[in-house]
């Protein structure tokens, strides 16, 4: 067969734990390094502001699971499978049951979730972990537009941008800023 993804369901908080595991067991030769060829607990940097203070944190892409990079056979399969699911904390691999082969993600979800973390070079962005709505009033806390306030227009989620309506000269004019850019009024 071929590397393929495959993701691992753990109790929730036990990610790292099961992660270290598993390498030791690697490193001990209880599992094959030619089978499991790499383990990941998917991370990312979100950014809070808070009084004007930014904060970037490593928050869990997926809690309660890891990516595991397997070259598992056709026949053989059972042992090493077997020797992850006997670990302390694991309930199992998604999609598949104790007397069943475990079927892989397929490789545009494992590039998307790679591409967030920052290991595939592509669109990565820091997040953000306030939420913006239409509607709520903000205030502008830097940038060209600096200790203006308005009234958000439109939410881009997938840029960070925000669209806010600020007094400018007596008119309301929308303004795109980032939302790094902003606080809650």
């Amino acid at each position: 067969m071929g590397k393929s993804w495959y993701i691992l369901h753990v109790y929730s908080g036990y990610e790292n734990k099961i992660e270290k595991t598993i390498r030791m067991l690697l490193d001990t030769g209880e599992i094959s390094k030619d089978i499991v060829t790499d383990i990941k607990v998917p991370t990312e940097e979100v950014t809070d502001v808070k009084d004007g203070k930014k904060k970037t944190v490593t928050r869990k892409i997926l809690p309660g699971y890891l990516l595991v990079e397997m070259d598992l056979p056709d026949n053989g399969w059972k042992a090493p499978c077997s020797a992850i699911r006997k670990i302390t904390g694991v309930t199992g691999f998604v999609g598949s049951n104790l007397s069943s082969k475990p079927q892989p993600i397929p490789s545009e979800e494992v590039r998307r979730i790679l591409q967030r973390t920052g290991e595939l070079k592509g669109d990565t962005q820091i997040r953000m972990k306030q939420s913006y709505a239409p509607g709520e009033q903000v205030k502008i806390i830097e940038g060209p537009f600096e200790s203006f306030s308005g009234v958000i227009e439109e939410v881009n989620a997938e840029k960070n941008k925000l669209k806010v309506m600020v007094g400018i000269f007596g008119r309301s004019t929308p303004v795109e800023v980032e939302m790094t850019q902003v606080e809650k009024v």
